[in-house]
């Protein structure tokens, strides 16, 4: 009983300090330097968009040259976007984030054999599903899922 209520509070603990924001001044000098911008208002943002600029300063941190010219230039790509595309695409992340991981993983494997296509075979293909209903494309997703869910249990 007493562990059990070790657990608990040890839980309880660590759940509030996640939820806590964190300071300036607890940040690395690196992490501060990255995050510059950010350091007249960093007491005002959420916790939750406080770690998530901090992990994306380490993982910045963590990036070699060519990594980071790469980023530049997704990150020029994303903001030359028009704004309701990125509010569309920021809505399908967020679907993508609320599926069950073993269906994130599927997806991804789709995406990684859909690239590695040849390119005028990928574009055929994206030129195809452009030109569908939105009927026919569910249509088309519902035999794909039926498919799939048979080839799993066949292998079963």
């Amino acid at each position: 009983m007493k562990t059990l209520i070790a657990i608990c509070l040890v839980m309880t603990a660590t759940a509030l300090h996640a939820a806590e924001p964190s300071r300036w001044s607890d940040l690395s000098r690196e992490q501060q330097q990255v995050l510059s911008q950010f350091e007249s208002g960093w007491n005002q943002l959420p916790p939750a968009r406080q770690r998530a600029l901090t992990r994306g300063a380490d993982r910045w941190l963590q990036m070699d040259d060519a990594q980071r010219s790469n980023a530049r230039q997704r990150f020029q790509k994303w903001r030359d976007l028009p704004e309701q595309r990125r509010v569309r695409l920021r809505e399908r992340w967020q679907r993508f984030q609320d599926l069950p991981p073993e269906q994130q993983a599927r997806l991804r494997e789709d995406y990684r054999r859909f690239r590695q296509m040849d390119p005028v075979r990928r574009e055929a293909l994206r030129r195809e599903w452009q030109q569908k209903s939105a009927d026919e494309r569910r249509q088309m997703l519902r035999e794909l899922r039926e498919r799939r869910q048979q080839r799993r249990q066949d292998a079963r």
